[in-house]
């Protein structure tokens, strides 16, 4: 079983996906933070097993939104860098994880 950390520059993510769907309608981004640390908890059980597209980081994706989780294991620990929306420019998203 591995141990979760999120960095900061995930969290600031999760806050932005809050803040949209919040915005979209109240009560909503309650629902997508709820969603996607249930996605970041499994992490404990599930590290690892998802690919690695940059061959680097793990990318899982989430259950209920269209996100992506990317996370770096290192032994037992998985620290989650970002959570980004999948519909961006796909070089945005190579940009930032990269």
């Amino acid at each position: 079983m591995a141990h979760v950390r999120i960095a900061r520059s995930a969290e600031a993510d999760l806050l932005e996906g809050y803040v949209f769907y919040e915005r979209q309608q109240a009560g909503v981004g309650d629902y997508f933070l709820d969603s996607l640390y249930a996605d970041i908890d499994a992490l404990a059980l599930y590290a690892g097993i998802h690919p690695k597209p940059d061959g680097i980081l793990h990318r899982s994706l989430a259950d209920r939104f269209p996100f992506a989780i990317y996370y770096e294991l290192k032994g037992e620990v998985a620290t989650v860098v970002a959570v980004l929306d999948c519909r961006q420019n796909s070089a945005s998203i190579t940009d930032r994880v990269g």
